[in-house]
């Protein structure tokens, strides 16, 4: 049983295909630049060079053709033709209230995410055209919808109601919400693993920072509270997004500048965090080395971003009643030190200390490390996040009628014998060039060199 992944953003499709039955990745890969001109697909397979073909795509079936065409290519493919595909899961960044876990997708749910689409008008449109795209291409087998807000649906009112008119909520269905669902998932399930504890007994703050930012309270393993509320605006400072500020603000300066709601909502979401107080910035890597190089501002934003994520931890560990572990996941958590040290510095107070010399070298997106230091009363991890593969599990139960809430469903990746191969392979290249990264690896032994 081959599945195929997508994850579909208005100007992108991310891919991977996984043979089921052989529990291998076969390939990896995006197209950038749909609907912009300039389309190009970036395609990985096992063993083979990373290869880069040019082809225009205006719109979302002409990237997902373009996908098709190269997974089946007589000499880059990896699958003789689309026949060999049994599934495809797709990401849904907004789900509403209404979907609590994945779902095969029909009429009903992709009306259901028409109507929310203004909920998230950045994600959901782009996740609709895929969806239809893909079904046209491959109108026989199941699509599966994987939702970033179904995670969250365990959060309790006090959590998710804002302190707003109540008719808001019952209207139009204000509420916080919540994303990054499926990395938490993962995380949490894999944290678990690595605390040796149940995952029903396991308290966590999950920080996934990358240039969408969000951190999650987890109690007893299920989601408690989250920093993105209604939209993926709210709470952490991120690449381009505001994250949390006094709204009034909005109001002052859309008087002073003539601004629309259109207008501010592009200034909120494009032009700030990072961006915003650099002038010039997103990546983060950057942002360090011009700090490195005396850029105040570059600075200064990498202390508001660790500073917004130390609040929120602290926060967190009160509202869950203390926490067994943070993590630090995605692209800037795992692989920034810096950060990470200085979302961590002056919480030695509530148990939580880092080893500085292992979180410096901690720099891998292949294996789970422990950064925890000494006397730290609570453990911290870096896991790389995997939401792919809760894409694959989602679908082959959904596929095979044994899936669940993951209250009522284990996955493979809870097991402690479970390994990442592809993952495995890479980070076993990494130790032949650094390792000391054995050092901090929770499994190394499981690693050839």
């Amino acid at each position: 049983m081959r599945i195929l992944c997508l994850n579909c953003g208005s100007s992108s499709v991310k891919y991977r295909l996984f043979d089921w039955d052989k529990q291998l990745p076969l390939a990896t890969g995006g197209v950038e630049r749909v609907t912009v001109g300039g389309s190009f697909i970036v395609h990985e397979a096992n063993g083979r060079p990373k290869l880069t073909v040019n082809r225009e795509c205006p719109d979302h079936r002409m990237a997902i053709q373009l996908v098709m065409d190269t997974l089946t290519h007589a000499d880059y493919g990896v699958i003789p033709d689309t026949k060999s595909i049994a599934a495809v899961g797709h990401r849904v960044v907004h789900g509403g209230e209404k979907f609590a876990k994945s779902v095969c997708i029909d009429a009903a749910a992709l009306d259901a995410f028409r109507k929310i689409s203004d909920l998230a008008p950045l994600h959901n449109p782009p996740n609709i055209m895929g969806i239809e795209a893909a079904q046209a291409l491959m109108p026989n087998i199941p699509h599966v919808a994987i939702m970033d807000t179904a995670w969250h649906q365990t959060m309790p009112p006090q959590a998710y109601i804002y302190a707003l008119p109540y008719a808001w909520y019952e209207k139009y269905g204000v509420r916080r919400y919540g994303f990054h669902g499926t990395s938490f998932l993962y995380n949490a399930k894999r944290a678990a693993v690595l605390l040796g504890k149940d995952p029903f007994h396991c308290n966590l703050a999950i920080c996934h920072i990358g240039n969408g930012a969000s951190i999650n309270a987890v109690q007893n393993g299920l989601s408690y509270d989250t920093s993105m509320g209604m939209t993926p605006l709210e709470g952490l400072v991120m690449g381009t997004r505001a994250g949390d500020h006094d709204p009034a603000i909005d109001l002052y300066v859309m008087a002073k500048e003539n601004l629309t709601p259109k207008d501010m909502d592009a200034v909120l979401n494009r032009k700030s965090g990072v961006l915003g107080v650099t002038g010039r910035f997103t990546d983060r890597r950057d942002v360090e080395e011009a700090a490195a190089q005396g850029d105040a501002r570059a600075a200064l934003a990498m202390q508001i971003e660790s500073y917004r994520i130390k609040k929120y931890i602290g926060a967190y560990a009160a509202a869950v009643g203390g926490l067994d572990a943070v993590v630090f996941t995605a692209g800037v958590g795992e692989m920034s030190d810096q950060i990470r040290a200085l979302a961590t510095q002056g919480l030695e107070r509530l148990g939580i200390r880092i080893d500085p010399e292992k979180n410096r070298m901690t720099h891998t997106r292949n294996a789970e490390c422990d950064i925890t230091g000494a006397g730290s009363q609570t453990k911290v991890f870096v896991i790389p996040t995997d939401e792919e593969r809760v894409f694959i599990e989602d679908v082959a139960a959904i596929s095979a009628g044994t899936y669940d809430v993951h209250t009522r469903f284990t996955y493979q990746f809870q097991s402690p014998d479970y390994r990442n191969t592809m993952r495995d392979e890479a980070f076993a290249q990494e130790l032949r060039k650094k390792p000391e990264l054995a050092r901090v690896a929770c499994h190394p032994a499981r690693v050839k060199v």
